[in-house]
């Protein structure tokens, strides 16, 4: 889901500090919480200097690589304005303009930039587009499980390849079955969803430029793609 920009003051002189530039770490007594609660569900995608994918990052972590001059470069308009603390020299008020896309200084190795994302229910169901994958039927969180396709007691493994989101009403019928046996096919095939695709589902407040960077990095031909494909035609 894209958001808009968010433009946010988070003021405060602080207190005096050895670098030029000084910056108010407590911030929760300085602005409403509102505006606290808007500003921390933004989140910045971190990308190494070659441009690979990393991780999302909190404004107060890109704020750190900004303040310290660890930037490479960055992609798409401001999208976050922190002031700070007063300049010791000039006594003007320190500004950082944070940018959706920030590129440190430096690189990551090869695994660092394309790690296995985390199987979890909550990963699971943003995979599955929040649907049953034996009915088709669409549930809120709390009423989905984690089913495996080949049970765990006939030797099936904890993995993305093996799992699907279920409603507790299919999971129970299907029980300690393959789905050939219970005579309940999938309607898709359950596979393990890249970095990049794992970053799109775990954020609920992707801005525009970040959607538009993640998904010139996806295949043209992907598993989502089928999956979702699939998934509409049996709606």
């Amino acid at each position: 889901m894209e958001t808009d920009t968010v433009m946010q003051r988070v003021a405060g002189p602080g207190t005096p500090a050895t670098s030029e530039r000084r910056w108010d770490p407590d911030v929760s007594a300085l602005a409403p919480r509102h505006a606290l609660e808007q500003l921390n569900s933004v989140r910045l995608l971190s990308l190494d200097a070659h441009g690979r994918v990393l991780d999302w990052m909190n404004w107060q972590h890109a704020a750190c690589l900004y303040a310290r001059d660890a930037v490479a470069w960055t992609l798409g308009d401001p999208c976050l304005t922190v002031h700070g603390g007063l300049n010791r020299r000039s006594g003007e008020a320190s500004i950082l303009r944070l940018h959706p896309i920030v590129a440190a200084r430096g690189h990551a190795s090869a695994r660092a930039a394309n790690p296995t994302p985390t199987l979890t229910n909550a990963a699971l169901f943003a995979r599955d587009a929040h649907l049953c994958l034996y009915c088709g039927g669409q549930f809120n969180r709390p009423h989905l499980t984690r089913d495996h396709v080949k049970p765990v007691s006939r030797g099936g493994r904890d993995v993305w390849e093996n799992v699907v989101a279920a409603c507790f009403h299919c999971n129970s019928r299907k029980g300690s079955r393959t789905p050939q046996q219970a005579n309940m096919p999938l309607l898709a095939v359950p596979y393990r969803p890249s970095w990049v695709e794992h970053l799109i589902l775990s954020n609920r407040h992707i801005l525009a430029d970040q959607m538009a960077f993640l998904k010139s990095q996806l295949p043209k031909k992907h598993a989502r793609d089928r999956l979702l494909v699939r998934s509409s035609q049996t709606a």
